[in-house]
């Protein structure tokens, strides 16, 4: 059976609708990052402001999934499993010569992989410090690199609670969040004012999204690309999520082997 798109998914989205979706996704991590973050770190220790700090955008992620759930049920009128499967196109890749569904596609998640390491461990690096350098009012300020919390190993060990935040920011950051939004509520419904290059705008304003950290913009871009061409590719948005999930999960790893001991 072919895949046909759903009455609502043929109501696409305008201009203003998506910036709009990307305003309400953006403004609250902006002002946790920019307003909150350093009203609220004042007088904190190094690592007390880097736990305030993920604390905080994990907020601001959590948001993303409640926005997304609200712009479910405005249309869909319920926000029900089998609706966000749908909707948010979380089901098996589809073939884009035929329509249908094929679970052999699940092979291309290989190279999709090798390719986001790639371009997360071997291009963003560089192409944020040339970022950085035509536009240094972009860089890092000090107390923002959430790494610092990792500099000291023996500090974490039996730190469950280090564990337990960072897995609930990541569930929302690589999944619930970030990824709703973006490529479950915002690219089944972009191809109206962007026609076959939709893929390309969603990679393109996912990176711009990130104003709470603009150092990585640039950098950012190539895997934007690569997480909503993937979706688009396949109209299966588990590709974007487990290409997003790959960092979150070598970090839990790493985190996991502090608080044990073991790092």
């Amino acid at each position: 059976m072919s895949t046909e798109k759903t009455t609502t998914e043929n109501e696409q989205y305008t201009f203003i609708q998506i910036i709009l979706i990307w305003l309400c996704a953006g403004i609250p991590m902006w002002l946790l990052g920019w307003v909150a973050y350093p009203a609220l770190s004042k007088g904190l220790s190094t690592t007390d402001s880097g736990l305030m700090r993920l604390r905080l955008l994990t907020v601001g992620l959590i948001w993303q999934f409640v926005l997304s759930m609200i712009i479910l049920y405005r249309e869909e009128g319920n926000i029900r499993l089998k609706t966000i499967r749908r909707r948010f196109w979380l089901n098996n890749p589809v073939s884009p010569k035929t329509g249908e569904k094929n679970k052999k596609l699940w092979w291309w998640i290989i190279p999709l992989i090798l390719l986001t390491v790639a371009a997360e461990f071997l291009l963003s690096g560089p192409l944020n410090n040339q970022w950085v350098t035509l536009f240094p009012f972009l860089a890092e300020p000090s107390g923002y690199n959430a790494a610092e919390l990792l500099e000291n190993p023996e500090q974490w060990i039996g730190a469950w609670n280090l564990l337990v935040l960072f897995t609930v920011l990541a569930v929302f950051n690589t999944f619930l969040g970030e990824e709703f939004i973006f490529r479950g509520v915002l690219l089944p419904k972009m191809e109206g004012v962007f026609g076959k290059w939709d893929w390309v705008a969603n990679g393109v304003i996912f990176s711009f999204y990130h104003l709470h950290q603009p150092w990585g913009i640039l950098g950012g871009i190539l895997t934007g690309l690569l997480f909503a061409f993937a979706g688009k590719r396949f109209r299966s948005n588990w590709f974007p999520i487990i290409l997003h999930s790959g960092q979150s999960v070598f970090i839990f790893i790493l985190i996991l082997g502090m608080v044990l001991g073991l790092a």
